[in-house]
């Protein structure tokens, strides 16, 4: 079965569903010009005084807090700061509001999902949207994480301002990890897309789907393609968007 033939079946597996769950990784942004982490050009592959991995733990953060803010705001912010929603983001808003999709999971912390539309949305690693003073737990936006140089500090007590956003080394949210679980087990079809499935424990969500629909949608093979019912190996907006 060619590409072709693949993006028809699906058309026809979406149109037959009104209880979709998404479950998407850094290729679905790469597309809105974020960079990724693990691909030829991605953060892990570039040269830094630090191996990225390390720059974004929690010790480097309490022990390095000057180099993990510049790291953050040259390589996480500023390359998102003007991205914009693309066809995948556009396409899962859509069958949201028509009520076929009942959540979207991701892995990507640049807020774009809800920049399209999308509000049911999981986000298993946190979001650069949003900033907590760590004394008094006051919010800030990006654009005060934008605006400031060095170590931000909260304007009303001083406290250190972290980015919400899991690092190595940090569990994930209890609760999002709970929720997303849910959704998946009551999915009639999860497509997953955009994804390596290399990271854990976001990668091993799949093994709660118990249906036979499981979409997955990547640029380059994975783990779990043996397992799903239909793979297609190209870019993730390009599949959506192409869609009824």
């Amino acid at each position: 079965m060619n590409n072709q033939e693949k993006i028809a079946k699906l058309n026809e597996i979406i149109k037959g569903s009104n209880n979709i769950v998404f479950f998407g990784g850094a290729g679905v942004s790469t597309e809105s010009g974020i960079p990724d982490f693990r691909s030829t050009d991605g953060l892990y592959n570039q040269q830094y005084a630090y191996p990225p991995e390390q720059i974004l733990s929690h010790t480097f953060y309490r022990s390095m807090p000057e180099e993990f803010f510049r790291f953050y705001r040259e390589k996480i912010l500023i390359p998102g700061k003007d991205a914009k929603p693309n066809k995948a983001h556009l396409k899962l808003a859509q069958w949201e509001k028509e009520g076929k999709l009942k959540a979207v999971i991701t892995q990507n912390i640049d807020g774009l999902h809800q920049m399209a539309g999308s509000r049911n949305v999981l986000e298993l690693h946190g979001s650069v949207l949003r900033n907590y003073c760590e004394k008094c737990h006051a919010f800030y936006d990006v654009t005060h994480m934008m605006a400031k140089s060095g170590i931000p500090v909260c304007d009303k007590c001083g406290g250190r301002v972290k980015p919400d956003v899991v690092l190595y080394e940090e569990g994930l949210d209890m609760d999002i990890l709970n929720r997303a679980v849910r959704a998946i087990s009551k999915a009639d079809v999860l497509i997953v897309g955009g994804t390596s499935l290399v990271v854990y424990p976001a990668a091993g969500l799949i093994d709660y789907y118990n249906g036979n629909k499981l979409i997955l949608i990547n640029k380059s093979s994975t783990s779990r393609d043996a397992q799903a019912d239909l793979v297609i190996a190209d870019s993730i907006g390009e599949v959506l968007g192409s869609l009824d």
